[in-house]
């Protein structure tokens, strides 16, 4: 099924008009396809079906409500980097043996939090977080499961914001002290070293930076059973990067076979933390074009969706289809700049985009699904979108649009 698809000159999501959902919810406005989000999931445990593993989504990406039940009840794990994550997860009836709680600065009472609901493991980044794990976990009389994450010191090849496994980053553990840490481990008596893992980056395009990544663990890995030190598993991180443009990324299959190839041979669940792979592309951003604004250098289409709404244009520049919801036949095709109503030069969500327009025509910004509304503020005082579901000819508000009155609650006149 083409999940978002054109029929009769008319973008639809699924079996549903976009034009209908912008008349009953308004814009700007995500939408997502609950068949494209369940056949991502559904992909992903198909190509590594042959060995034991464990996805656990990256809450980052989409933290949605309704998103993050609908891979719980898919039998999802989730990988987190904040209580307010893991709080999200819970809500939306996610299993908390089933969370892996990555990122640099887990606070105590997020540790704390964390071990009373019985999380599968902790991701851990630093001695220093070692240190207040066990020491939190004596208090609680309790065990921590950890994991080491190494930094395998690898280019993976993305953007510089979004790469994670170089020296030059903040996290992991750098590759020549592991295993001087996990001697450490053996001394501690309240955490328990239950694998080993790595994250290079986000939006890998290539295989080699993963084979690579893998490779080096599998090192430390052999060291570790010629100590006699077993794991249970080895966490491969995420980063399968998606097409916004003209990149080529590898197969989910693809990317499955190279990475079970190194992998099968060793008695380990593996463990992926996909974020980006499973939303990016199932969702979309409505917007409306409120004027259209021709100059002698530019001709700009001034949308109410803005770098408030879709921050990822201003941030890494990157790229994102913009497509007419209902495309216009007798109107001459011009180049312009999708630009929104924040005051910065950097509000835009496309420059040169060759489109036929009027005013108070609907935009489609594709490939939206992953960090752009968990992106996105209130920037310029500007209330953030409403969210949708589309399953099949049926719609759902998954998240209200917020009023004005949200964006001062909670302050405080002196």
């Amino acid at each position: 099924m083409t999940y978002f698809h054109y029929q009769n000159d008319e973008l639809y999501a699924e079996d549903v008009s976009l034009t209908e959902i912008a008349k009953q919810y308004g814009t700007p406005c995500y939408v997502y396809s609950k068949k494209m989000l369940l056949d991502n999931l559904k992909n992903f445990n198909l190509a590594f079906e042959t060995v034991p593993h464990r996805i656990c989504y990256a809450v980052k990406a989409n933290s949605n409500l309704a998103i993050l039940n609908l891979f719980a009840s898919m039998q999802s794990g989730f990988d987190i980097v904040s209580l307010g994550e893991l709080e999200r997860v819970i809500a939306a009836r996610g299993d908390p043996k089933k969370i892996v709680f990555s990122g640099v600065g887990k606070k105590s009472h997020e540790i704390i939090r964390a071990l009373d609901v019985g999380i599968h493991c902790f991701n851990v980044e630093s001695e220093a977080e070692l240190l207040r794990l066990n020491t939190i976990a004596k208090e609680k009389n309790k065990i921590a499961p950890i994991a080491l994450r190494i930094n395998p010191n690898i280019d993976a090849g993305t953007h510089p914001y979004i790469a994670t496994g170089l020296h030059e980053n903040k996290f992991g553990i750098a590759y020549h002290d592991a295993l001087n840490l996990i001697t450490m481990i053996q001394s501690l008596d309240h955490l328990k070293l239950i694998g080993i893992g790595n994250h290079i980056g986000s939006q890998l395009t290539e295989l080699s930076p993963f084979s690579d990544a893998i490779d080096r663990l599998l090192e430390l890995v052999d060291q570790l059973l010629n100590k006699d030190i077993s794991l249970q598993h080895v966490n491969i991180g995420g980063g399968l990067g998606v097409q916004y443009r003209n990149e080529k990324p590898p197969s989910i299959q693809h990317y499955a076979s190279a990475l079970i190839a190194k992998l099968v041979n060793y008695p380990l669940e593996i463990i992926l933390e996909p974020g980006r792979a499973l939303v990016a592309n199932a969702g979309v951003l409505l917007t409306r074009v409120e004027y259209l604004k021709p100059t002698a250098h530019k001709n700009f289409a001034i949308v109410d969706a803005a770098m408030n709404d879709l921050l990822r244009p201003a941030l890494y520049n990157a790229w994102h289809d913009i497509s007419p919801v209902q495309i216009q036949k007798n109107i001459s095709k011009k180049l312009y700049d999708i630009v929104g109503p924040v005051c910065e030069s950097a509000d835009f969500l496309g420059k040169d985009r060759e489109l036929a327009l009027k005013t108070c025509d609907l935009l489609a910004i594709q490939s939206a699904g992953a960090y752009g509304f968990s992106m996105s503020s209130h920037y310029n005082s500007r209330p953030r979108a409403a969210e949708v579901m589309v399953d099949k000819n049926k719609t759902h508000l998954i998240r209200e649009r917020e009023t004005i009155q949200d964006l001062f609650r909670g302050e405080m006149i002196l």
